[in-house]
């Protein structure tokens, strides 16, 4: 979940990114939604640096990068760890209890940002950050096999300045197994009856009118978003040998700064663009 709060203005606004480097065991031993070929950790490592080169080397973001555990064969996704909005952080309740301890090194981590850190204590809730949508306005949290209303409430609790809406999220692991933000009023969905139907609901429990960027794959639709003030508007998206019909929708993007980002490998095991990453926006001084 990316951390880029300060209202709608500064949307995408982010100066640090944490990751985790792959550990061996995610091959044999990563969840899984449904079975399928064995994840190539070589292949799966290249596409990895790849992205973290592209965070640090492209777009000059402060890159933490924590070690890998091979006991948690699922820590490279970081995002389902914490929600970072603006200067508070939420360290998460995962849904799946193997991922408990991914918590851990993520809570070390967000300390030494001097962020505000509150803890999910209560062992009826659940949290995965993949399921936390931040509009810049107001969140949106899918209820899945992985997050429950307590967790929700207790994000809810957390950032009390913005509204809270739920969203029953059906044939997909997360909310963010088919939707993003594709720019500070922009989001991307993917096609298929689930993707529509949540977003429907979005757009129902909803004040403010998004515009939405259609991808005919739902991987697709995660894509990450930056506001770097050197850049601008930046956008990592799936590449075109992944899914080419949906690149050529984030082609039509010509106010973005594109950078297409091969996830072949973790995508095996459920893994998305934003779940690599929880990005920061330190407006204070460390």
């Amino acid at each position: 979940m990316a951390g880029l709060g300060g209202g709608p203005a500064a949307f995408g606004r982010c100066t640090h990114a944490v990751v985790r480097a792959l550990p061996e065991s995610l091959c044999r031993q990563a969840l899984r939604s449904a079975a399928g070929p064995e994840v190539d950790f070589a292949r799966a490592e290249r596409e990895y640096q790849l992205y973290v080169g592209v965070l640090r080397g492209k777009l000059g973001l402060q890159v933490l990068e924590l070690p890998a555990d091979e006991s948690l064969p699922d820590c490279v996704f970081v995002e389902d760890a914490a929600v970072v909005c603006e200067e508070t952080a939420l360290l998460t309740r995962p849904g799946a209890p193997s991922r408990r301890k991914e918590v851990e090194a993520m809570k070390k981590v967000l300390e030494s940002l001097n962020l505000n850190i509150v803890e999910m204590v209560d062992e009826n809730a659940t949290l995965d950050g993949g399921d936390v949508l931040f509009t810049g306005r107001e969140f949106f949290v899918g209820l899945s096999r992985r997050t429950n209303q307590r967790g929700a409430e207790i994000l809810a609790d957390t950032f009390k300045d913005y509204a809270v809406s739920t969203v029953p999220v059906h044939d997909a692991l997360h909310l963010k197994s088919f939707c993003s933000m594709a720019g500070p009023n922009l989001i991307a969905i993917g096609s298929s009856e689930a993707a529509q139907k949540a977003l429907k609901t979005m757009q129902q429990m909803s004040d403010h009118r998004y515009d939405k960027l259609t991808v005919p794959d739902d991987a697709a639709a995660n894509c990450v978003y930056l506001n770097i003030p050197s850049k601008g508007h930046v956008l990592l998206h799936r590449a075109p040998e992944e899914y080419p019909e949906s690149a050529k929708v984030f082609e039509k993007l010509k106010d973005h700064m594109l950078i297409p980002i091969a996830n072949t490998e973790l995508e095996k095991v459920d893994g998305a663009l934003t779940c690599c990453s929880v990005l920061i926006n330190k407006t204070s001084e460390l």
